[in-house]
């Protein structure tokens, strides 16, 4: 992929997966099913409902509407997990079905016009519509890990009172040109 928007895109998205992943890490089945309340998600809820959105949208997504008529989003948000091993299933699948559809994208596929809700979208314009949803709930995902670990939890980012030292470190190195994932 010659790209630099798609390879641009994708290495944000394998990043956002991998704070997701890095949180799932660090729970159990029974944290990544709590709720603060009975109107509030949980992590099994918000993966449920992320695979859920990633399956519909981008099964043949150059051919289909976005919004699948084999999918009950409303069901997205019943928990019906049974171990911590049927969540990261879940997760992998949707991620699974989006990474290859992005893998299959070429440059003149940009301004395929395609369907969401019988909504017109460029691919990019769907692309871009993702890289917000996606990561506002691994957002959330990261949030109630930390919520939940409180004390125990490891930082995914630059710790707090660490911001100097990560600059210096930065500072030290000569300038490159790269993704900032690369350095994660």
């Amino acid at each position: 992929m010659n790209n630099s928007y798609l390879d641009s895109a994708i290495k944000q998205f394998k990043y956002y997966k991998s704070l997701g992943d890095k949180t799932f890490e660090q729970l159990n089945f029974d944290e990544m099913q709590w709720q603060s309340d009975e109107n509030c998600n949980s992590i099994a809820i918000i993966v449920k409902h992320v695979a859920g959105n990633m399956l519909s949208r981008w099964t043949n997504f150059l051919s289909e509407d976005g919004e699948k008529e084999w999918r009950h989003r409303d069901d997205e948000f019943i928990n019906t997990f049974h171990s911590k091993e049927d969540i990261i299933a879940t997760w992998e699948s949707g991620w699974f079905c989006f990474f290859n559809a992005l893998k299959s994208l070429k440059e003149d596929d940009l301004n395929t016009l395609i369907y969401i809700r019988n909504q017109g979208h460029s691919v990019t314009e769907a692309i871009n519509r993702q890289l917000s949803h996606y990561p506002y709930h691994v957002g959330q995902i990261v949030f109630l890990g930390k919520l939940i670990k409180g004390n125990q939890w490891n930082c995914l980012s630059i710790p707090k009172g660490e911001s100097l030292k990560y600059n210096s470190e930065k500072f030290d190195r000569e300038k490159t040109r790269k993704h900032f994932t690369e350095d994660l």
